[in-house]
């Protein structure tokens, strides 16, 4: 069985939900920098969150003054662009800062996710739909040539792909993960379904729409519901 998956949670607009979401156990925060959507965080609005979690001062920070035990490893910030241009993106992510690209596009081409990781970020792309074919042919057409570090699959409602609570194509999904693909999934997970996104075998676990009260509105509440899920799965599962 694969390793036990890492959790993102997304859009993320609100500084006391983002460090509860921290102080969960979270693995990544995910802000939004796409401007239609409901969950649009403004850069400045971005930095400000990132400024209140405890990974700005540091593990040491947060043991003694919080008297929890450290976390492993700090929670990784992700920025979503889906149109900005390169140079927008290499701003944003200084300024926050990010620690991964998600790049939920697939206009994004090879030179622009060279320079992202030359800039020492994290890329991960958007998934398409063409991307259904053959598992043994999306593995051979990456061989040589420059890919992002993990493929994004989300689900898709007529063009709209993300945000829209549709399931990704989780069959696919585990197939590519056993080629040995990094996949990042996303759309539609909730408390009620993350135990079996976790058997896909999938890299990373993306929750964004089942934690809202409305679109762009997180709930603690909802949150802390899906932890209890998440800890219950690892613990039956895992450990």
């Amino acid at each position: 069985m694969a390793g036990f998956p890492k959790l993102k949670i997304c859009g993320v607009r609100d500084g006391a939900f983002a460090r509860r979401a921290e102080e969960l156990g979270v693995d990544y925060l995910g802000f939004i920098f796409a401007e239609k959507s409901p969950r649009y965080v403004t850069p400045d609005a971005a930095a400000a969150i990132a400024a209140t979690l405890d990974r700005a001062r540091g593990p040491v920070f947060a043991k003694a003054t919080t008297g929890k035990p450290q976390r492993a490893e700090p929670v990784r910030l992700v920025g979503v662009f889906t149109t900005s241009a390169i140079d927008e993106i290499m701003e944003i992510s200084r300024k926050i800062p990010l620690d991964v690209v998600q790049l939920h596009s697939r206009d994004y081409g090879a030179d622009e996710i060279l320079r992202l990781k030359a800039a020492g970020l994290e890329v991960w792309q958007l998934g398409a739909k063409e991307d259904k074919a053959k598992v043994a042919d999306f593995v051979n057409s990456r061989e040589g040539a420059v890919v992002p570090d993990a493929v994004l699959l989300d689900g898709w409602a007529g063009a709209l792909c993300g945000g829209t609570g549709r399931r990704a194509d989780w069959e696919f999904a585990s197939e590519l993960a056993l080629a040995g693909v990094r996949v990042v999934l996303a759309g539609g997970l909730s408390s009620a379904n993350i135990g079996g996104a976790a058997a896909t075998g999938c890299a990373v676990l993306d929750v964004n729409s089942s934690l809202e009260e409305s679109p762009g509105v997180k709930s603690i509440a909802l949150l802390e519901e899906l932890f209890q899920s998440w800890r219950q799965i690892r613990k039956a599962h895992w450990e």
